[in-house]
C-alpha cells in the first residue's frame, strides 16, 4: 500500500463517517414524530416497495420524464458496481481489480458505459426541462432560490461525474493500447472509444497523469456527493425504499381518528361507563398530547419521513385543483415546509437542548390557514407522489388542531358543526321537517 493509498483510505473513511453522523441527525429528526404502528401486512407492503421504489410503477404515469429517470435511477444503481471496484483499487493499489472476469468484466464495462451515457443524456435533458422549457411546476413560487439550486447543483453533479467516468475510460484504454505497465488489456469501449483519440499524440506520462486525475475527480466527486445527499432533496434515493414500504395502504379516502377522541366517544355511548375515569392513560410526567398537530412533533415519523422523501417534483401541486383554481395551496410547498420547519426544530434541540422551544411553529409561520382550509380532501396529491408521500395527512391533522383546539374553522363549518349538534344533520332545519318535501311533491 502506498501513501496516495493511505490518503484514499483516510478521505473514505472521513466521508463514511460524515454521511452516517448526517444520516443519524435525519433519523433522530424523523422520530422526533409521533408513534405509528406500521406493522401489519408485510407481505403487501414488500410488494408496494417494489412495484413503487424499486418498479417506478408511478413514475411512468408521465411517460417522457418517467423514462429519463429510469434511464438515470438504473444507470446510477448498476455504474455503483463499477464504483466499488475503484473503492478496491483506491485501497490495495490494484488496477481493474474485478478483470479476471473476463469476459463478463469486458460486458459489464461495456454496460456501465453505455448506461452512463445514457444517464449524462437524461441529465441533460432534465436541465433543459427546468430551465430553458421551463416546465410549469419546475417554475412556482416554492421553487425559487435554493430548490431551484439544489435541483440543478444534482444535475450538473452527475453530469460531470458521467463526464469524468467515461473520459476516464478513454484515458485508460489510450494507455492499454500504448503498453503503459499496469494498465493490463480488459474492459469493453463502446462510448469511451471515441473519447480515446482525444489523448492521440499525448506522452504517456501526460495520458497517465489525466487517467490519474480524472480517476481521482470521480471517486472523490462520488464522496462528495455522497455527503451532499443528507442537504439535498436526492435524499430520497435512499429513502424512497422505507417510505413506500411504510406507506398507506388503505384506501385513499379512509380517514384516521385520533384514539383519545374515539374512547372519548365510546364512553360516552356507555350507559355504564364512568364519567370520572380518563378515556386515555397520560404519565405523570407526560402532557397530554395535542389534538391534532400545530407543530412537526405532533406529527407521526412517518409524516416526517414523507417530508424528507419528497423528490420536489411539483406531481402533487399539478394535480391539485384548488392549485389548479388559483388557491394558495400547494401540496409540495406543505412537504418543503414540513421538512425546513423539522430541520429547524432539530438544530434548536441540538443548540439549546430537548426542553428549549424556539418559539415558532409548523402553523402559521411555515403553512397558512388559507393554504389548509383551501384543500379539498380529494386525494389527488397523493396518488400522483411517485414515492407514496401522504400530503393530506399533514393538512388534516393540521385543520384537526384549528377546529379542536383552537375552534377556528371557516364560519360555514361552524354552521354545519351547530346544525349537526342541534339537529342531527349538517342542515339548518329540525329531523321532525325532513321528509317535508313530499308533501311539496
Amino acid at each position: 500500500m502506498g501513501i496516495s493509498n493511505l490518503i484514499f483510505a483516510v478521505i473514505l473513511g472521513a466521508a463514511a463517517f460524515l454521511f452516517g453522523k448526517n444520516v443519524l441527525k435525519i433519523k433522530r429528526n424523523i422520530m422526533l414524530g409521533r408513534d405509528l404502528d406500521r406493522s401489519d401486512r408485510s407481505f403487501d407492503r414488500w410488494m408496494t416497495m417494489a412495484r413503487v421504489a424499486l418498479g417506478q410503477s408511478k413514475m411512468v404515469v408521465r411517460p417522457v420524464a418517467g423514462f429519463l429517470h429510469i434511464l438515470v435511477y438504473v444507470g446510477f444503481v448498476i455504474i455503483n458496481i463499477e464504483v466499488l471496484e475503484i473503492v478496491i483499487d483506491g485501497l490495495i493499489g490494484t488496477h481493474r481489480a474485478f478483470a479476471f472476469m473476463g469476459v463478463l468484466y469486458d460486458f459489464l464495462i461495456g454496460s456501465f458505459e453505455i448506461l452512463a451515457f445514457l444517464v449524462l443524456v437524461s441529465c441533460l435533458i432534465f436541465l433543459i426541462r427546468r430551465n430553458i422549457i421551463q416546465i410549469k411546476r419546475f417554475v412556482m413560487k416554492e421553487m425559487d432560490g435554493w430548490p431551484k439550486t439544489d435541483a440543478n447543483l444534482i444535475l450538473i453533479f452527475e453530469v460531470l461525474l458521467m463526464s469524468a467516468f467515461l473520459l476516464m475510460q478513454g484515458a485508460d484504454l489510450s494507455l492499454q493500447r500504448i503498453g503503459a505497465d499496469h494498465y493490463i488489456q480488459a474492459g469493453s469501449f463502446p462510448i469511451s472509444s471515441f473519447l480515446a483519440p482525444l489523448f492521440d499524440g499525448m506522452s504517456m506520462e501526460a495520458v497517465y497523469g489525466y487517467e490519474r486525475g480524472l480517476w481521482w475527480f470521480h471517486i472523490l466527486g462520488i464522496l462528495v456527493f455522497l455527503n451532499y445527499l443528507p442537504y439535498s432533496k436526492h435524499f430520497h434515493i435512499i429513502l424512497a425504499f422505507p417510505n413506500t414500504y411504510y406507506s398507506k395502504l388503505e384506501p385513499k379516502g379512509a380517514f384516521t381518528n385520533m384514539e383519545s377522541v374515539t374512547k372519548e366517544v365510546q364512553m360516552m355511548m356507555d350507559p355504564n361507563a364512568d364519567p370520572f375515569s380518563s378515556p386515555v392513560e397520560v404519565a405523570d410526567d407526560e402532557e397530554p398530547q395535542r389534538f391534532g398537530a400545530k407543530d412537526v412533533n405532533d406529527l407521526n415519523w412517518l409524516q416526517l419521513m414523507n417530508a424528507y422523501s419528497c423528490t420536489e417534483c411539483g406531481r402533487c401541486t399539478s394535480e391539485c385543483p384548488a392549485n389548479q383554481t388559483g388557491k394558495l395551496l400547494s401540496p409540495r410547498k406543505i412537504m418543503m415546509d414540513t421538512r425546513d420547519r423539522l430541520e429547524e426544530y432539530g438544530a434548536n434541540l441540538d443548540e439549546n437542548g430537548k426542553d428549549s422551544e424556539d418559539g415558532k411553529f409548523l402553523l402559521d409561520d411555515y403553512v397558512s390557514r388559507e393554504e389548509l382550509w383551501a384543500c379539498t380532501s380529494c386525494n389527488a396529491c397523493t396518488q400522483a407522489c411517485p414515492l407514496n408521500i401522504d400530503p393530506l395527512s399533514i393538512i388534516l391533522d393540521m385543520r384537526r388542531y384549528l377546529v379542536m383546539e383552537e375552534s377556528a374553522a371557516p364560519t360555514e363549518l361552524n354552521m354545519m358543526f351547530s346544525n349537526v349538534e342541534n339537529n342531527g344533520a349538517p342542515w339548518q332545519f329540525p329531523a321532525v321537517d325532513r321528509l317535508n318535501w313530499k308533501d311539496e311533491a
